[in-house]
């Protein structure tokens, strides 16, 4: 650790508890001793870090791999920092091309907003509304002249920009590349000459936009801000970042049962890095699920159910987290119905001579949000009407009161005709 910063010992033990917990899981931090240095003058002088993350409100429905940098954000609040969260309400009309082959749609001012306003909802979930303070840069970036944008490109070379790897690869396979593209990591970066952050958290994708805030809080003679990064958290299929589009997620604000079935499918290796940088529990705790899964003390199905009620336990409350897994062992382990499941209405108009094709039957119910999906279920083996299994997309079924439909393991309706 830095000596820069006269401590006390117990000032010192300070430090190294609160570096322990802002090292978990991290990939990088740059520079680390600089971060040691801000951390040691903050226990010192009692002043609160401002630790800012940027979130561009393309994909405002936050699953469990968004969750890894808001867990981190929310372990700085619990050592006494502030967070300044950017919703990017300006960046968000370019949107943000890292990883991208292409040109990013620009999203429209109403897009934003309705965005933005779905993720405050969320991240409260997770983060402590009394240590954060939510920014839009659009404050900022929307006054500046054509002067100020001309004098905020001049300090940054193409030769730097295409430094980053996607535009790198972009620019030698000939694919486009707008100029208002560059002006994405420039604004970023201007966010934290503007609120003047001392770290910058964001994924390992992130690298080139975390450090161009760096560069320019210098060229702008500010004090530099750390820049920590995290990983990128993979999906249920062990392989792919997790990604809606993918369908490997788990979604915060899905229901308790959903949210305990897929984390019952999170693969085995991949069990401590989920505890790790998306749950709540400490770093002994952590330790100790480490140990135990080594040394066999501990069974992986009962980490797993552990981690999957802890899961629902942080997004729906305790009593939710025990209901969903009674209704997992109930359902799963038992092999039975589950109690509770829900009644819901079929309009006997929707029969034609007293039947209903299954595929239109599962969309009725509300089971399947389409008619393909429901097909694809199907065709899957996954659809069962009174525990019989339906292999045929295009049967007809005579539905009566009290039948039940079920889709996969998790979702269940009983047929209530009206």
């Amino acid at each position: 650790m830095s000596d820069r910063v006269e401590l006390s010992p117990e000032q010192r033990a300070e430090v190294e508890r609160q570096l322990a917990v802002i090292r978990r899981g991290v990939v990088e931090i740059v520079p680390e001793e600089e971060l040691e240095a801000k951390v040691a003058e903050s226990v010192r002088t009692g002043r609160p870090l401002k630790v800012k993350l940027g979130l561009d409100p393309s994909a405002p429905d936050i699953h469990i791999g968004h969750t890894v940098v808001l867990h981190k954000l929310r372990q700085f609040q619990q050592l006494g920092h502030e967070v300044q969260l950017i919703i990017g309400d300006f960046t968000g009309r370019i949107g943000d091309p890292t990883g991208k082959s292409e040109t990013r749609k620009q999203l429209s001012e109403e897009d934003v907003k309705r965005n933005a306003e779905t993720y405050q909802k969320q991240i409260f979930k997770i983060l402590d509304p009394a240590r954060t303070t939510i920014h839009y840069n659009s404050a900022w970036l929307a006054p500046m002249s054509f002067a100020d944008v001309v004098g905020l490109a001049a300090k940054m070379t193409v030769a730097r920009m295409l430094e980053r790897d996607d535009f790198t690869k972009r620019y030698q396979s000939g694919q486009p590349i707008s100029i208002h593209e560059f002006f994405y990591p420039l604004m970023q970066g201007y966010d934290s000459v503007a609120l003047e952050s001392d770290i910058e958290l964001g994924g390992t994708d992130q690298k080139f936009n975390l450090l161009m805030g760096r560069m320019l809080q210098k060229e702008y003679g500010k004090a530099q801000q750390a820049a920590i990064m995290l990983p990128l958290l993979e999906g249920l299929d062990g392989v792919n970042k997790m990604s809606k589009s993918l369908g490997n997620y788990i979604g915060i604000d899905e229901e308790p049962n959903e949210i305990y079935g897929k984390a019952m499918s999170v693969p085995d290796e991949l069990m401590v890095k989920y505890y790790e940088l998306a749950t709540d529990i400490s770093l002994e705790e952590l330790e100790e699920l480490r140990r135990g899964l080594k040394d066999g003390s501990v069974h992986p199905r009962d980490a797993k159910m552990r981690l999957a009620r802890t899961f629902v336990r942080m997004y729906h409350g305790e009593e939710a987290a025990e209901a969903a897994e009674r209704h997992f062992v109930t359902v799963f382990q038992q092999r039975a119905l589950p109690d509770d499941i829900e009644s819901v209405d079929l309009r006997l108009s929707d029969l034609e001579d007293g039947t209903i094709r299954i595929v239109k039957l599962l969309t009725a119910l509300g089971l399947q949000q389409s008619g393909s999906e429901a097909r694809r279920s199907v065709q899957q083996g996954a659809v069962r009407v009174n525990e019989r299994r339906i292999e045929d997309p295009n049967e007809a079924i005579r539905p009566q009161d009290g039948d039940i439909v079920q889709v996969g393991k998790r979702k269940f309706a009983k047929i209530r005709l009206v």
